[in-house]
């Protein structure tokens, strides 16, 4: 990888950049839910209980993941925008800082989380033998949580450096590895649930090793040293914390929706689940115009280009609705046959394909927010971005409770609760579409 300035961006190109950053980075998404995909398939053959541990033991990694992710998309923007500048070394600078802050954070985790791991699985009040093995995959888990971190924070600064192949090579590597390690360790060695954790950490932790050399190496070529700078990795935490804000209050959302599918019934759960399922695996593939909105929104205005900002996200728009717009009809086009494949249940099924013409119909919606959500991030816009995403759940909120307290059930409550979430969809589309239409923004240069 050799990182270098580009010019100002030109109409006719922008497609061909959007698809460089976009397919590659589609491709990475998708290899990171195999990591638990094949833990879910090899730990289920275990027994019950082993995969009731592991869904406790995922809940909690995954929440800690998704509060972490502004390690990848603020370094993306501080990275691009360095780049866009011309500043190529003060790019690869602002990706170390970040990596720096990831191994700190990860360390921090991992110091407060193991001792706290039989309190915090206790929270979900499961039975003896499941919360046993809830602890031993969580706290093995643990151990490989800096590098988790660490492979966040570099991904992201690779996105910033306009490659997203790198990631998506390492990615998919991680995940065969994870799945020979899983299989040799569980089976192989009889080290049950721990095995299957512990293969996970070591795909991990050699995940995090080949990007290090990676981005090391770029430093060697640009004389930009590797050790720590602390101001530099204050600043990198200092951006984060609008974000993690962000992400907080979507994790607010997450949880009421379950809640409250949960009060409906549990046929109502179930469909809910699979859909909800459904719905982050379409959410995946929207997001990949969004990490390529981060890294070319970034690298523009780094560059002062201010009208390409702007031409890159109208086309990166109308590529996101577009690709909403196509989720939707293959939704619609497949539902009642995708539904059989989760359940034999005739009422989950009725449930399930309910909910998803309702998620189907948000696709389009969808594929404008995330877009202009990476837009944002892109420009640095992490306050306003923060305020968005309370507003937004602040709205959704109400809705929930209606749907809660109204005593709905069977298909009208689900597909209410799925209203509900395209209530916060339009809030989130709105905030995000008034900010995109003024300057304030737009600001240009190298600043992190």
């Amino acid at each position: 990888m050799s990182p270098r300035p580009r010019g100002p961006f030109r109409r006719h190109d922008a497609d061909g950049e959007i698809l460089r950053l976009a397919l590659p980075a589609l491709g990475a998404l998708v290899a990171e839910p195999l990591f638990l995909l094949t833990d879910s398939a090899i730990i289920g053959h275990l027994g019950t209980p082993e995969l009731a541990g592991l869904g406790i033991a995922s809940t909690v990694l995954g929440t800690l993941v998704n509060l972490s992710i502004f390690l990848a998309y603020g370094t993306t923007a501080a990275v691009a925008r360095m780049l866009g500048a011309g500043d190529t070394a003060g790019a690869l600078r602002a990706g170390i800082d970040g990596c720096w802050l990831a191994v700190l954070v990860g360390a921090g985790t991992l110091a407060v989380g193991w001792p706290l791991t039989p309190w915090v699985v206790s929270l979900f009040g499961p039975d003896a033998d499941v919360a046993d093995h809830a602890e031993t995959y969580l706290r093995i888990s643990l151990i490989g949580i800096p590098s988790m971190l660490l492979v966040l924070a570099a991904t992201g600064v690779l996105r910033g450096l306009q490659d997203t192949r790198t990631p998506l090579y390492v990615a998919a590597s991680g995940a065969v590895a994870n799945v020979v390690l899983n299989l040799v360790l569980v089976y192989g060695l009889d080290l049950g649930i721990g095995g299957s954790a512990l293969g996970t950490v070591i795909a991990q932790t050699a995940m995090a090793a080949v990007f290090v050399r990676v981005v090391a190496r770029a430093a060697r070529r640009d004389g930009v040293s590797i050790r720590p700078h602390l101001p530099g990795v204050g600043q990198a935490f200092g951006a984060g914390v609008p974000l993690i804000v962000r992400t907080g209050a979507m994790r607010v959302a997450l949880i009421v929706m379950t809640a409250v599918a949960a009060g409906l019934g549990t046929a109502e759960l179930a469909a809910h689940q699979v859909a909800f399922t459904t719905w982050t695996l379409l959410a995946l593939i929207l997001d990949a115009v969004a990490i390529a909105a981060q890294a070319l929104v970034g690298r523009a205005l780094g560059a002062g280009d201010v009208a390409g900002a702007r031409s890159i996200t109208r086309r990166m728009v109308q590529w996101g609705v577009l690709a909403g717009f196509a989720l939707a009809v293959l939704v619609l086009a497949i539902g009642s046959v995708y539904a059989q494949l989760f359940t034999s249940d005739p009422d989950v099924r009725r449930l399930l394909f309910a909910a998803l013409v309702v998620a189907a119909l948000l696709q389009p919606i969808a594929g404008w927010v995330f877009v202009l959500d990476g837009v944002l991030i892109g420009a640095g816009d992490g306050r306003y971005l923060a305020w968005a995403s309370v507003a937004s759940v602040a709205a959704f909120l109400p809705a929930a409770w209606v749907v809660a307290v109204a005593d709905l059930t069977g298909t009208t409550g689900i597909a209410a609760l799925w209203a509900a979430i395209g209530v916060w969809m339009v809030v989130r589309l709105v905030t995000l579409a008034l900010r995109e239409r003024q300057d304030t923004w737009m600001v240009t240069g190298a600043i992190r």
